[in-house]
């Protein structure tokens, strides 16, 4: 029996296609990314979150041709297998060409870490009948960690949330879940007022994702290597499943699963 069956909350796992992530142990390209979904499927994944784009601060923009002959092979790899019947496959990606590959290829999410700012992503999530994550980012990655500044960040996120819910709905999208964007265009205070107050997104009636497996905020509250942060995940993904989140995109499925399996057992007892 698939493990992934067992548990409510549903686990995203990350595979990037790239040299410059910055997690070095999520990067994988042709097979070895087939190997590394196989594994994750096997600990438990819902969905696998594939991108062949960099968002770390200070990341490079690169082409969407560039973007689309590193995921090109993986995607092909999956239509072929048919591995999208084993488990949902998610694109991490704000290039349109490289998306409707993606979903050409059997995946059904779109990632958007613009938060759907492109009305031809838009078009082409609604024309796959996908599902859209709208996340929340304040500025571009090259620039997102420069002194980001908000008057209130909850309100202005959820203001965020509620202008990108009401134009995907306009251009018939059906299918929403949100993102707060730990990381992303915010200081440390910013990212714990977010996960402080996750649960208040919960009134949008769509399903809340919390990504922020071995991020930098770690780091800023105990220095540590991003290869050490991983205590520090589960305690933000366990807290913020507890206060709504019912989708955590992380690095580390198998010790995701385990624990999100012990935290339900102990809620549902």
């Amino acid at each position: 029996m698939n493990q992934n069956l067992l548990t409510d909350t549903k686990i995203m796992g990350i595979i990037n296609a790239n040299d410059d992530s910055f997690f070095e142990g999520s990067r994988f390209r042709g097979k070895d990314a087939i190997d590394k979904i196989t594994s994750m499927i096997q600990d438990g994944a819902h969905i696998i979150d594939i991108g062949a784009v960099s968002t770390k601060p200070g990341s490079l923009e690169i082409s969407q041709d560039e973007e689309l002959l590193r995921i090109k092979p993986i995607c092909d790899i999956i239509f072929q297998k048919k591995l999208y019947e084993q488990v949902l496959f998610s694109i991490d990606s704000y290039t349109p060409k490289v998306i409707e590959y993606a979903l050409r290829s059997g995946f059904t999410i779109v990632n958007d870490i613009t938060g759907l700012l492109n009305d031809e992503i838009a078009s082409i999530t609604a024309k796959y009948n996908a599902t859209i994550i709208i996340m929340h980012m304040q500025g571009k990655p090259q620039t997102m960690q420069k002194d980001p500044v908000y008057k209130n960040v909850v309100a202005e996120v959820d203001q965020f949330f509620t202008t990108q819910i009401l134009k995907a709905k306009k251009f018939g999208i059906q299918n929403i879940i949100l993102d707060v964007g730990i990381g992303f265009g915010k200081t440390l205070e910013h990212n714990l007022i977010l996960l402080k107050n996750m649960n208040h997104f919960l009134h949008f009636g769509h399903e809340v994702l919390i990504g922020a497996s071995r991020k930098s905020l770690i780091d800023a509250i105990t220095p540590t290597l991003t290869q050490e942060r991983l205590s520090g995940t589960l305690a933000i993904h366990l807290d913020s499943v507890k206060r709504g989140a019912t989708m955590v995109r992380c690095h580390d499925v198998k010790e995701h699963y385990q624990a999100i399996k012990v935290q339900e057992s102990i809620n549902n007892i």
